[in-house]
């Protein structure tokens, strides 16, 4: 039986204030494992969405789902928020991660977040699911 991963929660700085993320981390710690995994919720925002495939994908990559700004834990974006803003707060969250290239699993509209990234910061993305 292989070792499960450890899930955690934490807080991390970006340009808006800090970012609530769900997070695995592998046993070894993610730091020889494959490329970590970026999981954008939806419409909610809620990076809780994922927990279940952390559990379940966790132990051999990191995997990190954040409220996005405004959303869950996370502090807000001064003004309305929009894709753009929430990828500058991603790119932000994989800078102090030390992440140079993560996968993105986007579901429903963190799609638009992910093509944001994608567009702000390409060297930052392997592939997108």
């Amino acid at each position: 039986m292989s070792t499960p991963a450890r899930l955690r929660r934490a807080y991390f700085d970006c340009r808006f204030g800090q970012l609530h993320v769900h997070q695995a981390i592998p046993p070894g710690g993610g730091f020889d494992e494959a490329t970590a995994l970026l999981c954008l919720p939806g419409a909610r925002g809620l990076g809780s969405f994922f927990s279940a495939l952390l559990a379940q994908l966790g132990n051999n990559r990191s995997i990190y789902a954040p409220d996005l700004p405004g959303c869950g834990g996370s502090d807000p974006v001064p003004g309305v928020a929009d894709a753009d803003q929430w990828a500058w707060a991603m790119a932000d969250l994989l800078d102090s991660l030390r992440q140079r290239r993560v996968d993105v699993l986007a579901q429903g509209e963190g799609l638009q977040v992910a093509l944001a990234l994608i567009a702000l910061r390409p060297e930052l993305v392997r592939r997108i699911g």
